[in-house]
């Protein structure tokens, strides 16, 4: 089948560079995803854009060239419930990928389990009203009542000023909990703000909530631009993923959120994204923790 990219598509950028920063040994890149190739894994009919191909081939040697032992892909929204392209990804990991699915009340018990099989450990809902049709609530308390037996958490995706309305919500949910990208602050405001504030309310209030400290290129006002040579690119992201991984070590997660969706002004050097970690977690026994320990605990916990 033949798709046509959505007009404008930034695709992902084919010679990332080398990062300065040595990753500990045992990184997990926790966030990222696969793109088909459509004419295998075909689109979502409900897709709200059409992205260029990213192959699970691709996502390895992406993996190998930065200095990541393993990988969390995340099923993407171009995608819908078809979680085809993710599981054949982790089938083809050799044990080295976990996955996040999407879900439909629909899911039979037996593809719970298959997935399961194949390395999913969670789901992910998604609240970004301009990438998906909204899910009834009922139906997502259901899904999870479903994948709790399991032992798999809930990533969920949303934006900082919708978190108000959606608190009740996420505050009755029973599992693990993961916040994709810091609940997209506005990093425009002070990272003492009472918007941002009270993101860290939910953290610090709901023990089961963690959250990944990703995507400073979707956050920054400033942009990719480094000054005087430093590698302090997406710099005003810095305060605020910073707070979180100092304030909650043993609850955070970093991805690259390869290969970028939805991108609209530039596509990240993966390279210079890994450079980003030492400014947001600075210590090594901070980097040890959001790298390895955090992620190997939530999604290779049998490897502890």
């Amino acid at each position: 089948m033949e798709f046509q990219k959505t007009p404008g598509w930034l695709d992902w950028h084919a010679g990332p560079s080398k990062p300065r920063f040595k990753l500990p040994a045992g990184s997990v890149d926790a966030h990222c995803h696969v793109f088909g190739p459509g004419a295998e894994f075909p689109y979502a009919p409900e897709r709200k854009y059409t992205p260029c191909d990213a192959s699970k081939d691709q996502l390895f040697a992406l993996r190998d060239h930065l200095g990541f032992t393993r990988n969390v892909v995340v099923q993407a929204t171009c995608h819908g419930a078809d979680n085809r392209a993710m599981l054949d990804a982790l089938r083809h990991s050799g044990g080295k990928a976990r996955g996040v699915a999407t879900v439909r009340r629909t899911v039979t018990d037996s593809e719970l389990q298959e997935m399961h099989a194949a390395g999913v450990r969670g789901v992910r809902f998604n609240f970004v009203k301009r990438l998906v049709d909204f899910t009834p609530r009922d139906e997502l308390l259901e899904i999870v009542g479903r994948i709790a037996p399991l032992g798999w958490h809930v990533v969920i995706y949303f934006e900082a000023v919708d978190l108000p309305e959606l608190w009740d919500f996420f505050t009755t949910l029973p599992t693990t909990i993961v916040v994709d990208h810091m609940g997209r602050p506005d990093v425009g405001k002070p990272v003492d703000g009472p918007e941002f504030e009270l993101f860290v309310k939910f953290m610090r209030d709901y023990p089961n909530v963690w959250s990944k400290v990703s995507c400073p290129e979707r956050l920054s006002v400033v942009g990719p631009k480094a000054l005087d040579g430093e590698l302090n690119a997406y710099r005003d992201v810095v305060p605020f993923a910073r707070r979180i991984v100092e304030t909650f070590p043993d609850r955070v997660l970093w991805g690259t959120d390869w290969p970028h969706p939805n991108l609209k002004d530039h596509m990240p050097d993966d390279g210079l994204l890994v450079d980003f970690i030492p400014h947001i977690a600075t210590t090594p026994e901070l980097q040890q923790k959001m790298l390895v320990d955090n992620p190997m605990h939530l999604y290779w916990p049998e490897e502890k």
